[in-house]
């Protein structure tokens, strides 16, 4: 380090780490920023479409997930350059605004910078290519919105919201029993679900795992369910026409928030401090009662001497319930959340038909359903499974479908899947750069080719032949003029992925396109890169 100053006298620190530090410009640095985004999105593609294979990850900690979920699978790759994050934050982007189509768009990311390298390498200035790309990007998805087709989502006992959940369930690890998890998430989204509104709060629908059982064990649950049980085994099992006093302050005198000592002299003093003690607990319970309450769940914890002059006063209490829980519980049962005893009114309790507790498989796991909840239908699905890993993999799989049902409650319009939709958007991106005459013609072009990247890729994770496969769907898209021509990845016997019925929700496919694009303009206007030495 060393001090300078500048023409005006002014000091200024001259910082001798520039050596440490490694800079690439220009094309080097393009090239190294498009290899490292490619990567992330090599990995995944063997994860894409019905028979996409599952990835292992281990955390440092020795956890152990399987998944084939991308967003759950970047979050967890420990990715340290700065560029391959960016493919990180786009299949979390998907998965919070769409919650499906995760793998697709980081898949379909790394074909477009494939095919940018490709014109890089050609001496196209990376800003051509990108408006290039911006404009095939508005073709693709005005054709998209043209083959589109409207579905009734309520015809026929909601069966094109079931088979929407099973395409989505399809490439996961639960895919055997895609079709009864499919009708579970369809039957708790529209238990919830303003139609009239087309809107759906998913915060209504919560997913409670179980270890034990199996998959086929997995149910819907008309109320709220938690993992607890009544915190005293004598209390009684079940209240009918409950009152629920939902309090976030402890059973539990009153601590002084300063130190403090106290003298004890006599056995009359330590029985007034006794007295004084119980008293505080006989005044909590007597104010509960009194409001009408006649269930009590505690966010905090109280102790034994609580819990016995709750059981005497017949007052069932359930203790360390989950804030999430808590909020949730408000919400359902119109019961206020209450911070001090002394604001306790009838007022602010919420009303159920039913509080149970419910006991599962031989072990002495129980837990507390909440039904008839008076303000909103509630719901919870109860995942079971064999092993944590596949509850986990089985939530986000669940997940993913209540997703898929929501954006079709919200816009019912769908495409057709199989790389159908992505070949159809191809030809109509390779039409369309016929008619320009400028250097974006290249990129356009490019862009067909990598929406043609994701068809490719759905044939040889299939075991197919991705040429031969792409070549005759291209070859009959374009004969018959019917964008629903794909790859037969379950080897069905027909390439018409509506004989198939396998599509997803437009708004889907239209995000994947958009965001994949947009991240690919990013990173092709980076042209200077400091990082340490070791990067």
């Amino acid at each position: 380090m060393s001090l300078a100053f500048d023409d005006y006298g002014r000091p200024y620190i001259i910082l001798r780490d520039q050596g440490q530090k490694k800079r690439m410009k220009g094309l080097e640095a393009y090239k190294s920023n498009i290899l490292a985004a490619k990567a992330v999105a090599n990995t995944l593609s063997s994860s894409l479409g019905p028979k996409g294979m599952d990835k292992m990850l281990v955390s440092p900690d020795g956890d152990v997930s399987v998944t084939n979920d991308g967003a759950t699978i970047v979050e967890k790759m420990e990715i340290q350059h700065p560029t391959a994050k960016l493919l990180v934050e786009l299949s979390q982007s998907q998965d919070a605004e769409i919650g499906d189509g995760t793998t697709g768009v980081v898949v379909l990311a790394g074909k477009l910078l494939e095919q940018a390298l490709t014109l890089l390498d050609k001496g196209i200035h990376p800003l051509k290519i990108s408006d290039g790309f911006d404009r095939a990007c508005d073709v693709a998805i005005k054709h998209l919105e043209t083959i589109s087709e409207e579905i009734d989502i309520q015809a026929n006992d909601n069966e094109a919201l079931v088979q929407a959940a099973c395409t989505a369930l399809g490439s996961k690890v639960v895919s055997k029993r895609k079709r009864e998890l499919g009708k579970i998430a369809v039957t708790a989204v529209l238990d919830v679900a303003d139609l009239a509104r087309r809107d759906v709060n998913l915060d209504l629908i919560k997913i409670q795992t179980k270890t034990g059982g199996s998959v086929e064990d997995t149910r819907l649950i008309s109320g709220i369910l938690i993992d607890k049980d009544m915190s005293h085994p004598q209390m009684p099992k079940e209240v009918k026409d409950a009152k629920i006093c939902l309090l976030t302050c402890p059973f539990e005198p009153p601590k002084p928030k300063t130190k403090h000592n106290i003298n004890i002299s006599s056995a009359d003093d330590y029985k007034k401090l006794y007295l004084q003690e119980q008293q505080y607990f006989v005044d909590m319970v007597k104010l509960v009662k009194n409001s009408g309450a006649n269930i009590a769940l505690c966010q905090w914890g109280f102790d034994d001497e609580a819990n016995h002059l709750l059981l005497q006063n017949e007052l069932p209490a359930v203790r360390w319930v989950s804030g999430t829980d808590v909020e949730l519980i408000a919400m359902a049962t119109g019961a206020r959340i209450i911070p001090r005893f002394q604001e306790i009114t009838p007022e602010k309790l919420g009303k159920a038909g039913c509080v149970k507790e419910v006991q599962f498989g031989t072990s002495n796991e129980r837990m507390l359903v909440i039904e008839n909840c008076q303000c909103t239908k509630a719901v919870t699905i109860l995942i079971r499974g064999g092993s944590q890993m596949i509850v986990d993999e089985a939530k986000r799989s669940i997940h993913d479908a209540i997703c898929v049902i929501r954006n079709l409650i919200k816009d019912n319009r769908i495409v057709y899947g199989g790389g159908s939709a992505e070949l159809a958007c191809a030809i109509q991106v390779l039409q369309y750069a016929d008619e320009v005459s400028s250097v974006e013609q290249y990129a356009i072009r490019s862009f067909a080719d990598a929406l043609e990247g994701i068809p490719c890729c759905l044939a040889d994770n299939c075991g197919l032949n991705p040429i031969t496969s792409v070549a005759q769907a291209k070859a009959l898209q374009l004969k018959e003029n019917n964008p629903r021509i794909g790859i037969d990845c379950m080897e069905l016997g027909t390439i018409d992925m509506k004989e198939q019925r396998i599509y997803e929700t437009l708004s889907s496919k239209k995000q994947q396109i958009q965001l994949a694009t947009q991240v690919v303009k990013m990173i092709l206007k980076i042209d200077d890169v400091i990082a340490p030495d070791d990067y």
